[in-house]
């Protein structure tokens, strides 16, 4: 395979999934009607995979930083797996939900009505800041985890580092926050 038909499939992958989350997230699908008992674990489930990718992305530059190859591939593909398994738990939990969950909505309605939005006050907008950049950074670093996985297999070491240096960070911010948005919008499912 050439780097240049991996960078077409990279990026054939990268749009479908985008439009794969906004198509689900519109509810443009029909939804069924009855939602399935095992869809209110989900969001806890993308919590802690989430989170062992966190601690595993941190693993593996100690392992790298020590000279351990073998194990920072290792550690990498089970955190590439695991984030694929939250992409997939994602999507079904989106697609399943009759509606969305919006932060400060205590009675469930769907509404942030003006005493609901005193409530919760100025943690709305921390809310709503992580999230929008949680969201636009996890829609940017699919293709540089795909690449960086694609440079790192081939050994194209030097393209690797290159392109770690960005997909590193903003694959740890997108699991960390990931973690945080759910901590800080648990309180307000209504299943």
């Amino acid at each position: 395979m050439t780097d240049k038909f991996i960078f077409r499939f990279v990026a054939v992958v990268s749009v479908a999934v985008f439009a794969a989350v906004v198509v689900i997230n519109q509810k443009i699908l029909p939804i069924p009607a009855v939602t399935p008992s095992f869809t209110h674990y989900l969001p806890v489930l993308n919590a802690v995979l989430n989170g062992t990718c966190s601690v595993l992305l941190v693993i593996s530059l100690y392992l790298i930083t020590h000279g351990n190859v073998l194990w920072h591939k290792r550690v990498n593909i089970v955190a590439f797996c695991l984030s694929s398994l939250f992409l997939v738990s994602y999507v079904t939990f989106h697609y399943l939900m009759k509606h969305e969950t919006v932060y400060g909505d205590l009675d469930g309605d769907g509404l942030l009505s003006a005493t609901e939005r005193g409530a919760v006050g100025s943690l709305r907008t921390i809310y709503l800041t992580i999230l929008i950049t949680h969201i636009i950074l996890a829609a940017c670093v699919l293709p540089l985890v795909l690449l960086s996985f694609y440079f790192g297999l081939q050994m194209q070491v030097e393209k690797h580092k290159k392109l770690v240096r960005w997909t590193f960070p903003i694959w740890l911010y997108v699991t960390v926050t990931g973690v945080i948005v759910y901590i800080l919008i648990s309180p307000y499912y209504h299943f």
